[in-house]
């Protein structure tokens, strides 16, 4: 065991990479730990003082200048209430709110979801704050979705780890998100097929026809199918689903830099960054090898890696693009939602810091040189009440005074992971997730 602990501590502080020493700076500069502080810290308040009032989770949306489009200040995302939980805990563990408000808020969101709509197990995209009822996301997506509950199941092992050997209240609380998670059904959302379904709902069944191949955001709800103890899909569903059986493995590269997987879309140099964050905010990525001998931390370190370098090259000459200022990914955008990438047609000059910023724990010298920048030299423009907001661009002189909390969660969960690596030890060392990745044929320098 201490010979396995020894070899993940190398393989974490090599992907993490060290903070940059600070002796350099002028005297008025925060040195790297304290700016990563203030900005985790920051950003955390999106889910605690910004989160929606009756539920206590995270909001789709919050526009600092009051104006929701349609009303929708009560909608309650369920994707970014799975990355909250996980802020929470990191918000406890750093002390930025007191164990015992934290424990107290956790019980509120999770008592929230014990009693909001599921269909099969699945929560909804978006559910009402006041109620709990579903909120369609569009005209026939109006049940479950697996993919945004995925991403709450992630949160909700990490609450059951990290309570299970507390007091009486938080062992309670651990047992509710155990609850929780058992009560998913990923194999009802096969569809009686070999393959993972995004959507369900009671009234249109199976139409959003939305069968889930990667390489995309949704590699965690694979494992997490392996790794249910109660409605359990078989790796057959990983390998022909997931991985179209070795179809997924489609070698390309820019600069010199090499991705191994197809993209969704046939993106020639990575999807938008968030593929490389949502499902590894607990899914530790270093170390992470399938049956395939895919190499999941290579692949997402090189998708930032690539998205920095194109930024770099600024191939389609957009204002403000550099060293300092990069990061493509989907986010707000001069005219609407967009999915921002390094390719032309989907770099629409937008930045947005989130992918930056937490690309961290790939990207470390890279994420807080430009981190710095836009905190030191871009505050009035870019910097709010809940960290640094969603977008912005140069070329449009446009700049978002809007948050999304799909956006803000990632940024406090692997600001932390790369400070001290806990949403990653939390959910590799769940007895379920380490049964799941077994199942799969993974190997992982967490694997016991």
């Amino acid at each position: 065991m201490k010979i396995k602990s020894y070899i993940t501590g190398l393989l974490l502080c090599f992907f993490c990479g060290q903070f940059t020493k600070a002796a350099s700076l002028p005297k008025d500069s925060l040195s790297d730990d304290a700016l990563i502080d203030l900005v985790q810290r920051q950003t955390f308040q999106y889910f605690w003082s910004g989160a929606e009032p009756h539920s206590g989770a995270a909001r789709e949306r919050i526009h600092t200048d009051g104006k929701y489009p349609e009303n929708d200040q009560n909608i309650v995302a369920t994707g970014a209430t799975g990355f909250g939980l996980m802020a929470l805990i990191s918000g406890i563990d750093r002390g930025y709110v007191s164990r015992k408000d934290g424990v107290q808020r956790l019980y509120k969101v999770l008592n929230f979801l014990s009693k909001a709509d599921r269909f099969h197990g699945a929560w909804p995209h978006w559910m009402v704050g006041e109620t709990g009822k579903v909120k369609p996301f569009s005209n026939f997506d109006d049940g479950g979705d697996l993919v945004e509950t995925s991403f709450i199941a992630q949160g909700l092992i990490c609450v059951k780890q990290y309570f299970k050997n507390g007091n009486q209240t938080e062992k309670s609380l651990s047992a509710l998100a155990n609850q929780l998670w058992k009560g998913i059904d990923f194999d009802w959302y096969r569809n009686g097929k070999n393959i993972l379904y995004w959507h369900w709902s009671p009234g249109y069944a199976w139409k959003m026809n939305f069968p889930v191949h990667g390489y995309n955001e949704c590699l965690v709800m694979y494992v997490l199918g392996a790794s249910s103890p109660t409605h359990p899909i078989h790796k057959i569903v990983y390998d022909e689903g997931w991985a179209s059986n070795g179809e997924i493995k489609s070698p390309r590269s820019y600069d010199g830099i090499k991705l191994q997987l197809f993209h969704q879309g046939n993106a020639p140099h990575g999807g938008p960054l968030f593929w490389a964050h949502y499902s590894f905010l607990g899914l530790a990525p270093q170390g992470l090898v399938d049956g395939l001998n895919i190499d999941y931390g290579m692949e997402t370190k090189n998708q930032a890696l690539i998205n920095y370098q194109w930024c770099v090259d600024n191939p389609l000459n957009f204002k403000g693009y550099g060293k300092n200022s990069w990061g493509l990914t989907s986010s707000y955008s001069i005219k609407g939602y967009a999915g921002h990438a390094p390719q032309t047609g989907s770099d629409l000059g937008v930045i947005a810091p989130t992918a930056a910023i937490s690309s961290i724990v790939y990207t470390p010298k890279e994420s807080i040189a430009a981190i710095r920048y836009w905190y030191e030299d871009r505050k009035s423009q870019l910097w709010g009440k809940y960290g640094f907001y969603d977008a912005f661009s140069d070329t449009g002189n446009w700049y978002s005074t809007g948050y999304l909390g799909i956006d803000q969660g990632p940024e406090v969960v692997m600001l932390e992971n790369y400070r001290s690596g806990l949403l990653w030890k939390l959910f590799m060392n769940d007895p379920d997730v380490q049964a799941g990745l077994k199942k799969l044929d993974f190997k992982s320098p967490y694997l016991k």
